[in-house]
């Protein structure tokens, strides 16, 4: 089985309760990647995802901690910090060693094969892709894919 990091956004994705054409959408290909998906992979989140989801200008901070507690927790370490450093000082992912640059960090540092996330401005942007390579293999590290839940996708299909 797959393993797979749970970002911030795809959490808020599936417990928001925002009516826009964008957020409706997201929240139902979230919501049916985790009802008919994540059977299928060993999925994890970290602290980073439940402080930030903790965190008091998160509007559905209860549904969305309640959404992810049986999910196993990643822990934020010495390696971790320092991976995220690095993404930051060669401008992989914006600063501070918060958000971002902590969950690429984790995705990569935990072994991770996906990094699930809506995040596509900083995370699932394909121009960012190849440079996140090139500085993840120069330290020493394999990034996993970072993409978003339409394309990790098992299809019934035979």
């Amino acid at each position: 089985m797959a393993r797979v990091y749970v970002e911030t956004s795809f959490i808020s994705a599936c417990v928001t309760e925002r009516t826009d054409t964008a957020s409706s959408y997201r929240r139902q290909a979230s919501r049916e990647w985790w009802n008919t998906q994540r059977v299928g992979h060993d999925v994890f989140v970290s602290e980073e995802v439940l402080a930030e989801l903790a965190h008091s200008d998160f509007r559905q901070s209860e549904q969305a901690l309640e959404f992810s507690r049986e999910v196993p927790i990643l822990p934020v370490t010495p390696e971790v910090r320092g991976l995220a450093q690095v993404l930051v000082r060669e401008k992989v992912m914006p600063g501070p060693l918060t958000g971002d640059a902590l969950h690429v960090s984790l995705a990569t540092c935990h072994s991770m094969d996906y990094l699930l996330t809506w995040n596509v401005r900083h995370l699932a942007n394909p121009n960012k892709i190849e440079h996140l390579q090139k500085i993840c293999v120069r330290v020493g590290f394999v990034p996993p894919r970072i993409i978003t839940p339409e394309l990790l996708w098992e299809s019934s299909d035979e």
